[in-house]
């Protein structure tokens, strides 16, 4: 298979490495150290691997890893350094809404890239913004008011 030498950055951290023609931006960011984003489906329907890329939420299982070249990647241990990467982890925690911790990295980006849109979301549009995003233990209600919170607190 062919390869290409591509370039972006991740978390502001610039990233030089080569990534075959078919090999998913996923696994490409796992290969280079970024296990945060986890692997899922790998068909794009559980999103536990949502980044941000270039300020819009996708899905790195369905892009491929050259689409990414010259583009800038958020993941969820990029969150850390934004004020409301780490208000939606503080209440993650704080309202349980980590459980098994599966989902919760693809549920951060998640939220997060709704909120840049839609920084006063009520609950139920809280819930259609996370709906490409499944989890299996906490039934989304705590999910809900933990990102519901943040963006209350916001308007504070």
């Amino acid at each position: 298979m062919e390869e290409y030498k591509i370039q972006l950055t991740v978390n502001n951290e610039k990233i030089s490495a080569a990534a075959k023609a078919e090999e998913s931006l996923l696994k490409f960011l796992r290969r280079n150290g970024f296990t945060e984003v986890k692997c899922g489906c790998e068909k794009g329907d559980c999103g536990s691997c949502t980044v941000i890329m270039n300020g819009k939420t996708i899905k790195s299982c369905i892009t491929l890893a050259i689409q990414a070249n010259g583009k800038e990647i958020l993941t969820a241990k990029g969150l850390e350094k934004i004020e409301i990467g780490r208000k939606l982890q503080e209440s993650f925690v704080q309202h349980g809404a980590v459980q098994c911790g599966f989902c919760t990295a693809g549920m951060l980006m998640a939220a997060k890239g709704y909120l840049d849109t839609n920084p006063k979301p009520d609950k139920a549009e809280i819930r259609k913004a996370i709906s490409g995003n499944l989890c299996r233990c906490t039934g989304y209600k705590k999910i809900v008011e933990a990102i519901y919170d943040v963006a209350v607190g916001d308007q504070k």
